[in-house]
């Protein structure tokens, strides 16, 4: 462990993390004519291959978490006994909704359900139960199983961190299995595939974002769409963002997390009241129970009948897209969830946020959906021509449009903003050894390193790299996320146990004290 004046840092796990890293974009750059191609056929071998891998993953791990929830292991607090919440609830909420979901339920809040009403999950007999079906699989991929993946990652972190002192990186989740071999090579490889998995999805969440954002300037301001366009915002809200990174999390992430969620609700509010709201309130009852009822049904679906390849764009994608995040998401997640018991942390990680989302995506996509149904056509075109002008298109048809679309450019942004510097301090904690105090310039560097991914990936193949990289980042992770169920497993076994012991100790010494006050009792009766 290098300690000096500039970067603190674990020397194997950080420069291995920035030699792959420089590797990928060098190779990218360089062939960037045959990387298209590459990320193509990569991206169909690995979902036409290995996507029910990834379903049953995100199956395993939700029941897990649920199990963990309401079983023995419920009423352990992460930290201890006597650890109290660092954050109120509202700001908990608050960090955990903006760091889970940000740029995404902006990106696909209308295009997804558009895009499963053009083109359906599964053959339906009317264009009722096509829109139907479309909320139940926007749904699917937003709701508990996304959840589920971070509260897990999350939950396995705070606990070997907080309660067995472990450094918080994801080498310490493999104690039970590795013991003093996670300070080893085989610790290294673990932390490696994590930051990579980490800047790779979260650079895939920038490039959407600064893709809307820049379809958004375009609208507002007649800018340009193009790469060079997105690439120089990329480099300005990076700049921007360093701010951030700077101040820390308990300034920068939770005043910006705060804002973007207050941002959020009032950009969903006046869709809402502007729009059909009856039926919004319809949609979301009728959309929740479509979605319960067939949970088990579209969660474990696999296309294998009909192998219509659509599963392998979206589900597939989704799955790895969020195992990719976990990394990122579950870190800061733990950061912030000191002194929450388990069931209180698997419940309010996964119902709270999901709810949140689920709502947004009813009030966003139903509302488009209401439009499509009426006979409009503009967002179905605008979907096929360019997803990320799907909201702006549909902003256009609510009231107040400029004051709307100018409060979605600035929400994107914010995301953005989040994303990255949360993600730089979680790459900077993996890779400096589970160190919390490092210098700003290391906190920085992930930051635009994290840009300059997301740069060279729609350079190099736009969509469908960002794609292909995602998934590319998340399979091997998805393994590691099955082993840290049952590690977990293992220290919440060994916790429980000490626990328990502690307890019988403490009952018989208070046992002993009372026999012995009655005996001193009794001794003074007879005198």
């Amino acid at each position: 462990m290098l300690k000096g004046t500039k970067f603190i840092t674990n020397k194997p796990v950080f420069y291995s993390s920035v030699l792959l890293t420089f590797s990928g974009l060098l190779l990218c750059i360089l062939f960037q004519e045959s990387a298209l191609e590459w990320f193509s056929k990569t991206q169909y071998l690995i979902t036409e291959n290995l996507g029910w891998f990834l379903i049953l993953t995100v199956n395993f791990v939700l029941i897990f978490c649920l199990s963990l929830a309401f079983g023995k292991f419920g009423h352990i607090r992460l930290g201890g006994e006597n650890a109290e919440p660092e954050f109120s609830t509202i700001s908990w909420f608050a960090m955990l909704f903006s760091a889970g979901m940000g740029i995404g339920i902006m990106f696909f809040s209308i295009a997804e359900p558009v895009s499963h009403f053009t083109k359906p999950p599964r053959p339906v007999s009317s264009s009722i139960d096509t829109a139907r079906q479309a909320m139940d699989f926007t749904f699917l991929h937003w709701g508990l199983h996304a959840w589920g993946i971070y509260a897990m990652v999350g939950l396995a972190l705070a606990f070997f961190s907080f309660n067995k002192k472990l450094p918080l990186t994801f080498r310490s989740l493999f104690y039970p299995f590795l013991g003093e071999r996670i300070h080893g090579w085989w610790g290294h490889s673990i932390d490696i595939l994590s930051v990579m998995a980490t800047l790779f999805g979260l650079s895939t969440s920038l490039g959407f974002g600064v893709q809307q954002i820049n379809a958004g300037m375009n609208f507002l301001f007649g800018w340009p769409v193009s790469a060079g366009v997105q690439s120089v915002l990329i480099l300005v809200i990076t700049a921007v963002a360093t701010i951030s990174v700077v101040s820390g999390l308990d300034k920068g992430v939770k005043i910006l997390s705060n804002a973007n969620m207050y941002m959020a609700l009032s950009l969903m509010l006046m869709v809402f009241l502007f729009g059909p709201s009856i039926y919004l309130l319809k949609s979301f009852i009728q959309n929740t129970g479509s979605y319960l009822a067939n949970f088990i049904q579209i969660s474990t679906w696999n296309d294998a009948y009909r192998q219509s390849g659509w599963q392998n764009s979206w589900t597939v994608f989704y799955w790895a897209w969020w195992i990719a995040w976990s990394p990122f998401v579950g870190s800061f997640i733990a950061r912030i969830s000191r002194g929450r018991t388990i069931k209180e942390f698997v419940l309010g990680v996964l119902i709270v946020p999901a709810l949140l989302t689920l709502l947004w995506m009813t009030v966003f996509g139903s509302t488009a959906l209401s439009f499509v149904l009426q006979g409009d056509t503009t967002l179905i075109t605008a979907v096929q021509t360019d997803i990320s002008t799907a909201l702006f298109v549909f902003l256009q048809k609510i009231p107040l449009t400029p004051v709307l679309s100018l409060l979605a450019v600035l929400l994107v942004s914010f995301f953005f903003i989040t994303s990255s510097d949360s993600g730089s301090l979680v790459v900077d904690n993996i890779t400096s050894g589970g160190s919390l105090k490092t210098p700003a310039l290391q906190r920085v560097f992930w930051a635009f390193l994290q840009g300059s991914i997301a740069i060279v990936l729609l350079l190099g193949g736009g969509l469908q790299a960002l794609q292909t990289a995602v998934i590319i980042a998340g399979l091997p992770f998805a393994i590691l996320l099955v082993m840290m169920c049952f590690s977990l497993q293992l220290g919440l076994t060994e916790e429980l146990q000490g626990l328990r012991k502690k307890r019988r100790q403490k009952q018989e010494k208070s046992y002993r004290d009372i026999i012995s006050e009655l005996v001193d009792e009794q001794g003074g009766n007879n005198a």
